[in-house]
């Protein structure tokens, strides 16, 4: 039998792991551990890796870096766990090669991630670590789907401590690898996704009091914001990307979805010195306006 503390930190790695796709060790430490010390975590992940639960590489440019990723054996372990259920399992797990491939955008994605549940932390709000979800699919029909870098759960307090919100968002990552009209083309994307309502299998019929709704609304009380964060090139080319987006929004996006949808973009680089809470967000509609992403 597995030497796995079903209540504690291995299931937890092993479950971050199946669920970010990657991370580097102190990612993981300051992910599920950053009151221990992270000799701690790196035992913890060797012994997930005797296992064969776990796998790993080494990026010589950053310092020998480990990464570390799920292989098909954890996945599959993890993926009878309730927390996972619904979690789309990562593709070429396993495989070193991919691994390689993937670990840039991959990292940033968790990095990203890491700084939402740090920032929750240090307000005292409920940002926990399986509260960030990679690459949810989202179908808009024949065949087509919006899959978000990541789906971010956040429950914020209120001033006086005595009450709560829940607040849901779609996060995109960009790296700048593509240009800035096929980074705003995942605007109009997502307003497809706001409009679309799946088209009833043949034979069936529609009860009459239940009029066709959006699929979203299956899932999501309310549709959740739009995140851009933006990275990999300098504040002109972050620019530029703002103001694609905003010209996106303007010319080729219905009005009901930019009117009833926070859409913000944001730099990493402000993200990780000042916070996600901090009004580093620039809006859609005025992008020389910033605000923070839980206005």
């Amino acid at each position: 039998m597995l030497n796995v503390d079903a209540g504690g930190g291995d299931r937890l790695a092993l479950a971050v792991l199946a669920q970010y796709r990657m991370t580097t060790t102190e990612q993981m430490h300051l992910l599920i551990a950053p009151e221990v010390r992270i000799e701690q975590t790196r035992r913890r992940l060797a012994k997930l890796r005797d296992e064969g639960l776990i796998e790993r590489i080494t990026l010589p440019q950053a310092g020998r870096t480990r990464v570390w990723f799920a292989t098909q054996y954890g996945v599959q372990v993890a993926s009878e766990w309730p927390e996972l259920r619904e979690v789309q399992p990562p593709r070429l797990i396993g495989d070193r090669t991919a691994a390689r491939l993937r670990v840039g955008h991959a990292l940033t994605v968790t990095e990203t991630g890491l700084a939402f549940l740090q920032d929750a932390r240090g307000r005292g709000d409920v940002c926990a670590p399986l509260d960030w979800i990679p690459e949810v699919y989202h179908p808009l029909g024949s065949g087509e789907a919006v899959i978000p870098d990541a789906l971010l759960y956040y429950r914020r307090s209120k001033q006086n401590g005595a009450s709560w919100s829940m607040l849901r968002a779609f996060v995109e990552v960009d790296r700048a690898t593509m240009g800035p009209e096929r980074l705003a083309a995942k605007l109009t994307a997502y307003a497809r996704l706001y409009e679309y309502i799946p088209t009833p299998a043949p034979g069936t019929r529609r009860a009459m009091e239940q009029p066709p709704e959006e699929n979203w609304r299956r899932r999501y009380p309310l549709f959740p914001r739009l995140l851009f964060v933006l990275d990999g090139t300098g504040p002109a080319g972050i620019n530029n990307r703002i103001h694609a987006l905003q010209a996106t929004a303007r010319k080729l996006v219905p009005a009901p979805f930019t009117q009833q949808v926070r859409i913000l973009m944001a730099p990493l680089t402000d993200l990780l010195r000042d916070g996600p809470s901090a009004p580093v967000w620039h809006t859609v509609h005025d992008p020389d306006h910033t605000i923070s992403w839980m206005d």
